[in-house]
């Protein structure tokens, strides 16, 4: 009987919002996570590659779950949506036009919604799939590659920027050169703003709604909670768009360029040393030889 109860509310308009919010909680979560660990680029190529080779050593089984449990947030959200679309046109009667005031973003959820949808497919095909021009595997503007059994590495110790994770000297992709890359390109830049843009509108209309799924609103608590999924949603348009800008401006470049000029004290004569650890699992040469700073 309590399950009957349970299908019988996830088939009712209030438990479709339901999932919907909460499905929309997790890819919110997950976006503000995803700017954070982008943001380390600022820091330079030690700090976004150190988190890129701790994100490539989660082991397989526990990242799959992951990137099933957010698929499966996806296709719920969007799968919600589209029943909560049907339900509304069924009900509203036919030649009525609604008297209630509606809000921008709300009036653009749908299509705004399937512009994200694309910018997302077109941003795993561009940097995790990266089978987009320009961003190939073997694309030699973004990668030095070391190859052994079929695997490419970028050394994370390249133009003189040694990173060491547990006492060992380590080797993945440079996904500080390969972001830059990416924004390089005028379109793709001002793509990927516009994208994020358009996803904050979502964000900020998505988390004043879920309070009110939640019965967390009221006239007072409305004020509140929708400035703070502004404040919200304009955090997170600000830490995304900052990289794209950054790097057409100029602020940010690859790795090799920011050695060039005299050196300093900090990277002067650089010596050469054997590589004699190295995680199992990358499965590298040991004999390549490591430029690193002087101590």
């Amino acid at each position: 009987m309590i399950r009957l109860n349970f299908r019988q509310y996830l088939a009712s308009s209030l438990g479709k919002k339901f999932l919907m919010a909460v499905t929309g909680l997790i890819l919110v979560l997950f976006v503000m996570g995803h700017m954070l660990g982008n943001l380390l680029i600022f820091l330079g190529p030690e700090a976004i590659n150190s988190y890129a080779y701790k994100l490539h050593s989660i082991p397989d089984a526990l990242m799959a779950l992951i990137r099933l449990a957010l698929l499966a947030s996806v296709v719920l959200h969007i799968w919600m949506a589209v029943l909560l679309t049907i339900d509304n046109k069924k009900a509203k009667p036919k030649g009525l036009k609604s008297k209630v005031k509606s809000s921008y973003a709300s009036r653009t959820m749908r299509m705004s919604g399937v512009i994200v949808l694309s910018f997302i497919i077109f941003h795993i095909l561009h940097y995790t799939v990266r089978v987009v021009p320009s961003m190939e595997y073997n694309d030699a503007a973004v990668f030095t590659e070391i190859s052994q059994g079929g695997e490419n590495y970028v050394p994370l110790y390249k133009e003189g920027y040694p990173v060491v994770v547990r006492g060992e000297a380590v080797q993945t992709f440079n996904v500080h050169d390969m972001l830059i890359h990416g924004f390089k390109n005028p379109l793709v830049a001002f793509f990927y703003i516009l994208s994020v843009g358009l996803l904050c509108i979502h964000i900020a209309h998505g988390i004043s709604s879920l309070f009110q799924t939640m019965g967390l609103r009221n006239r007072w608590w409305k004020v509140v909670t929708d400035r703070l999924a502004a404040l919200y949603a304009w955090v997170i348009f600000i830490g995304f768009a900052s990289i794209p800008i950054a790097t057409q401006i100029g602020e940010l470049n690859y790795s090799w360029e920011r050695n060039t000029g005299a050196p300093t004290e900090a990277h002067s004569e650089p010596q050469a040393q054997e590589l004699e650890a190295l995680p199992l699992h990358l499965n590298l040469n040991k004999n390549i030889r490591v430029v690193t700073e002087p101590a």
